[in-house]
């Protein structure tokens, strides 16, 4: 008893002034004022999205405090507040949502610490808006992150002056109805690593300049739009890239070799596009490469001149429908992470490498609508471990051996037995 009532009081004499310190740290900041420009900026800027129908002042007297606002975030400059994220659309059930007239207003541009500007699913297409062309210059210094997402009334072209924003670190415009031609100015975001313009109506070619400007890019993503042209071997100059996403354009002529360099590159998609002239030789040297999908492109030329050992992390491969010819070679059987092989609806020829059945990984195997021929070798552990994502129909010279498929169990669909 008297080693515990000593004690008692040693520790309050220790721990006190941290508590009290700690307590003087939190109130600081938990008091810390706004500037009156500030906080009126920030409900004009609101107002004009959101409509007047709520009173701001009288709801949120202290949106960087105790009333804060769902989607608005501040930090501390200087012992002031400021405004630094805003974030609006249904994404939570308290979140601001636009009303049917929302615009943009210059209040939007007078927070000068704004670092994240986000719209979900805020213009709709009964009232159509676009992004602002002027003004950018004022968050030139602040703006790290700009996203318009499912915008459906978001129309017009993606404004040049957005190229003013230096610091820019992604730039996300999914999924509106922009149009026009990505502007050249976009390049001179030099430390942007994310760039999404993907399911819009934008047309044109894909500037070559994005390649020799943004070396710190880590996506590009212009999938689903109206690109026209071939696809610039600048691109080869992005050294930091790691998913690269054409697909869905009307791109055409070769792969250039200069995309070989990409040694970083996990995901490669230039599906759905005008693309031919065979598997460029430069591609077997993305060893990081994951994802390789080059499916309903008229590709043309032989499967079998490419080093597929090389793409040792491959995962998916998706090559359908891109008239390739030659046979099915046997060095695709040593990628041990492949899980997904579609080469069906093409012009291979031959017969089915058994190893196939010996790839560790592999759940999917498309061989249908081919020239293939000969016995399939294949276990019934293997048609049963694959069902119904292993095809090899309309292949009409090749069959199954019915000594491998068990009584009671069904044969490969669409395939005969050999004779």
């Amino acid at each position: 008893m008297i080693m515990r009532r000593s004690f008692v009081p040693q520790v309050l004499l220790l721990v006190l002034p941290l508590v009290l310190f700690n307590g003087f740290c939190k109130s600081d900041v938990l008091t810390a004022p706004m500037h009156k420009e500030e906080l009126q900026a920030l409900y004009l800027a609101i107002q004009g999205f959101i409509g007047n129908s709520l009173n701001l002042s009288q709801l949120y007297p202290d949106p960087c405090g105790w009333t804060p606002i769902q989607g608005v975030s501040c930090d501390v400059f200087n012992e002031f507040w400021y405004i630094t994220d805003i974030n609006i659309g249904p994404v939570f059930d308290n979140s601001l949502v636009c009303t049917a007239h929302s615009s943009f207003t210059p209040y939007l541009f007078e927070l000068k610490h704004l670092r994240t500007l986000s719209f979900f699913n805020c213009f709709s297409s009964h009232q159509p808006a676009k992004i602002p062309s002027n003004a950018w210059e004022q968050l030139s210094e602040s703006l790290e992150t700009l996203e318009f997402r499912s915008n459906q009334g978001l129309r017009g072209g993606i404004p040049a002056t957005l190229g003013q924003l230096r610091n820019l670190r992604s730039l996300v415009l999914v999924e509106n109805s922009l149009t026009g031609e990505i502007p050249q100015e976009l390049c001179n975001l030099v430390h942007l690593k994310r760039l999404s313009l993907s399911s819009n109506a934008l047309s044109g070619r894909v500037p070559a300049s994005l390649g020799y400007n943004m070396k710190e890019l880590l996506i590009l993503d212009l999938s689903r739009n109206s690109l026209t042209g071939s696809i610039p071997s600048s691109l080869g100059s992005m050294v930091s890239l790691l998913k690269l996403d054409l697909s869905s354009n009307h791109l055409y002529g070769m792969i250039p070799l200069e995309l070989g360099k990409l040694g970083s590159l996990t995901l490669l998609d230039i599906r759905n596009n005008n693309i031919s002239g065979g598997l460029t030789q430069s591609l077997q040297c993305m060893a990081s490469l994951q994802d390789m999908l080059i499916s309903n492109n008229p590709l043309g030329g032989s499967i079998m001149e490419f080093g597929w050992q090389n793409l040792r992390n491959l995962v998916n491969m998706d090559l359908a429908y891109n008239s390739l010819t030659g046979e099915i070679p046997e060095s695709m059987t040593s990628l041990k992470r492949l899980r997904y092989i579609a080469l069906d609806n093409n012009k291979i020829r031959g017969s089915v490498p058994a190893k196939l059945a010996s790839m560790p990984s592999l759940k999917a195997l498309y061989l249908n609508g081919n020239n293939l021929t000969g016995c399939l070798l294949f276990s019934q552990e293997f048609y049963e471990r694959l069902g119904r994502r292993f095809a090899a129909w309309n292949n009409p010279h090749l069959c199954y051996s019915v000594g491998v498929v068990a009584k009671g169990h069904a044969p490969p669909t669409g395939v005969d037995q050999c004779e």
